[in-house]
């Protein structure tokens, strides 16, 4: 299937180059997870409707209304850029004209990750290499402290995992890894690595 056909099932637009870039190092540019390769993690790992995912450095929300539709999680995106956040606002009105969802069970947030307070009911929490690892630190911190007061299941997916994520996840936190998705090209670092803290 191809992005048009998706944008068109979804009602959403989320192609598209970066327009506008964030002056501090610590954020990288928006681009989004394609649809092929969603494709390839939803047929291999399991999404469910109990399940609460958030997506940090979420950009337009294709990666939360893709998962909403076919899976009827509960998503928030996190988006720190105002531009892209209201970008996600406008794609969550317009899918929810031509799907009939709770409006609850899709929201955005207008912060910075690390700010984030963590919801007792999230399980999943998606990286496409969003910011720095000092970032990620923190955001994991703040993981493990909401574990602490709520113990659950938590999973950590990579796309494209960076090397300083998989260090730090696996030299400095009980975050095991549950399961390596490889994509069908000859770059290594084009995969999927799921962390689970159980």
């Amino acid at each position: 299937m191809d992005e048009q056909y998706y944008e068109k099932l979804l009602n959403i637009k989320t192609s598209g180059e970066q327009k506008i870039f964030n002056d501090s190092f610590h954020y990288n540019r928006y681009e989004p997870t394609s649809y092929s390769v969603l494709e390839i993690l939803s047929k291999q790992y399991n999404f469910t409707a109990e399940d609460t995912i958030v997506d940090f450095g979420c950009g337009k929300g294709r990666l939360n209304f893709y998962i909403n539709h076919f899976f009827d999680s509960t998503v928030t995106g996190i988006e720190m850029s105002s531009f892209f956040y209201k970008q996600a606002i406008d794609n969550k009105r317009d899918y929810l004209k031509k799907h009939k969802k709770k409006i609850n069970e899709i929201k955005f947030l207008n912060c910075f990750a690390e700010e984030y307070k963590i919801n007792p009911s999230d399980n999943k929490f998606y990286f496409f290499n969003p910011f720095s690892i000092q970032i990620f630190i923190k955001v994991i911190g703040n993981i493990l402290i909401s574990v602490e007061g709520y113990e659950r299941t938590i999973d950590i997916i990579l796309y494209y995992p960076s090397y300083d994520y998989i260090y730090f996840l696996e030299n400095n936190t009980p975050f095991v890894l549950l399961n390596e998705i490889t994509l069908p090209d000859n770059d290594p670092r084009h995969s999927f690595l799921v962390y689970r803290l159980d």
